[in-house]
């Protein structure tokens, strides 16, 4: 395979199919493990309920439950308000989703515990990266999605297989 790299093209010259792909997966993969392995593991999805507690001292947060038919929704905000997580815990007691809103990503590892580790180790099959917009991992045990637009980042976290039987991954909002 012959490619000829014209370094003095036209600003709407094409790379050669895949390898700018390959390239921005890349780099976001390493980006993403710096950020990722920068704070302190501390378990919340797929943890006990009583984990919601140490989000909202690492937050630094206001706290706000709301009791459902089949789930609660502990919402923790920012004393600022400009971030707010949605943490949802089954009957069980079981986080099994969480979600957020604001200026900037929340810490990864402390929102996703255990869980951080299928961010790394997704395969690119698993891995959808939408230029300028964001990434969404799907595997068997696990979707992330997080996308920032203009300053504001949101996004969610849940595992399939905790989700109450009578609930869908919809009610993560």
């Amino acid at each position: 395979m012959n490619l000829k790299w014209n370094l003095r093209s036209t600003p709407g010259a094409r790379w050669p199919d895949g390898l700018l792909s390959h390239c921005m997966k890349a780099a976001l993969s390493a980006s993403l493990g710096v950020i990722l392995a920068a704070a302190p593991a501390s378990a919340t999805l797929g943890q006990s309920e009583a984990s919601v507690t140490s989000d909202e001292l690492q937050m630094k947060s206001e706290h706000r439950v709301q009791t459902l038919q089949n789930y609660k929704i502990h919402e923790l905000t920012t004393a600022d308000g400009a971030s707010t997580v949605r943490e949802y815990v089954s009957q069980q007691g079981s986080v099994f989703g969480v979600t957020w809103h604001g200026r900037s990503t929340p810490d990864m590892n402390q929102l996703l515990g255990a869980y951080v580790n299928n961010l790394q180790t997704a395969t690119a099959d698993q891995t959808k990266i939408q230029p300028r917009r964001g990434i969404s991992v799907k595997t068997k045990d696990f979707v992330y999605s997080n996308f920032c637009r203009l300053r504001m980042c949101s996004g969610s976290a849940y595992v399939p297989s905790l989700i109450p039987s009578n609930l869908s991954p919809e009610v993560l909002r």
